[in-house]
């Protein structure tokens, strides 16, 4: 399928949902400026900026520079590589900082997460010069993640035509081997090491006018149980709203993942809502990974966009209604056979977040 196919079958997509699902949020945003903007994470090789700009795609966020603070991180690289984005028309509005999602045994700075005293040190000192180098190179924010676990998930299971759906069902999931790398993780424990972190660094990223963005654990766990033994705080709402409240700062915030906020709520249709206003309304929204579920904390799947149980269109104009004027991206994408880096189905993503965006604005 050509791209501009797969681009005009999202925004009719988007059109018809909206036709059958009605607009009970409308009156809210109504009058209000649509300020929000498509963006994506999954890649800055020239190639591809050339299609993100052809499919207006003008705001990104890198993939990762280095594992470590090197000479990819350096002032001048990070210079190169906005100037380099620029060319296509397009903003360098977020790079990764090395504190990815991977399971802490992959973690760029393992010391971080398991509260290694001297080591963590070391590790946040870099953190925070990859912070002072995105200033030198203006660049206005960065995401990252506290991650122990990873991206938690069990076996996938088949979607809409055959798509593979990544899914997590947390009774019967295989907790194997028992223990990560970080051993035992109680609240307590993981919530020391957070705050450690913050103290240290928001306040260097406030100095230098730098966004910071976490992006929540994946998933959340049910009533607070552990997974691998820990207890991942940053997957459920309350932990994240304890989260900003550290440091509190402007410049302090989150990559709000609605997939994964969704992913610890127990009717994310109707509670996502007043979630996105809490944080939208503090301006503490800085990316939305805007994706959907099917399922509930404990048992969910991914899906495309527009086959979920969350109605986006609604999700978007509570976005509207608070004012974010952020990058709206997809995040994972359900697997289509042969279809190479997930290219043809973030294609259908990006083209259905236009398509409602424009619907947005044309609202008024």
């Amino acid at each position: 399928m050509r791209r501009r196919d797969v681009f005009q079958s999202a925004a009719l997509a988007a059109t018809a949902a909206l036709e059958v699902q009605g607009a009970p949020a409308k009156a809210k945003s109504a009058g209000k400026p649509t300020l929000m903007k498509v963006g994506t994470q999954n890649s800055h090789a020239d190639e591809d900026l050339v299609a993100f700009a052809a499919w207006g795609v003008n705001n990104i966020c890198s993939t990762l520079p280095s594992r470590r603070l090197d000479e990819k991180f350096s002032a001048e690289a990070l210079i190169q590589l906005r100037e380099r984005v620029e060319k296509h028309g397009i903003k360098l509005d977020f790079i990764p900082l090395p504190l990815s999602s991977s399971p802490v045994a992959r973690a760029e700075y393992p010391s971080i997460m398991m509260g290694k005293a001297g080591e963590r040190d070391k590790a946040i000192d870099d953190i925070c010069q990859i912070i002072r180098n995105c200033a030198k190179a203006g660049i206005p924010a960065a995401k990252y993640n506290m991650s122990i676990l990873g991206v938690v998930r069990t076996p996938t299971t088949k979607g809409r035509g055959g798509a593979d759906y990544s899914t997590f069902k947390y009774a019967g999931g295989v907790q194997e081997p028992p223990l990560t790398e970080a051993g035992p993780v109680d609240p307590d424990a993981y919530w020391e090491r957070i705050t450690y972190f913050l103290e240290r660094v928001v306040p260097v990223a406030a100095e230098y006018k730098v966004r910071i963005a976490c992006h929540p654990n994946d998933p959340g766990m049910p009533n607070g149980k552990k997974w691998r033994g820990v207890v991942p705080v940053l997957g459920r709402v309350e932990g994240l709203k304890r989260f900003i409240s550290i440091k509190e700062n402007p410049y302090h915030g989150l990559n709000f993942c609605q997939g994964t906020v969704c992913e610890g709520l127990e009717n994310p249709n109707k509670e996502i809502h007043d979630v996105i206003r809490y944080f939208g309304s503090r301006k503490k929204i800085f990316m939305v990974h805007f994706r959907n579920i099917e399922g509930k904390i404990g048992d969910f799947r991914e899906t495309f966009p527009d086959n979920g149980d969350v109605n986006m269109i609604e999700a978007l104009r509570t976005y509207k209604e608070v004012g974010f004027d952020g990058m709206i991206m997809p995040d994972h994408v359900p697997h289509v056979g042969g279809d190479t880096r997930g290219a043809k189905s973030f294609a259908f993503c990006f083209g259905y977040i236009q398509a409602l965006i424009q619907m947005l604005k044309m609202e008024g």
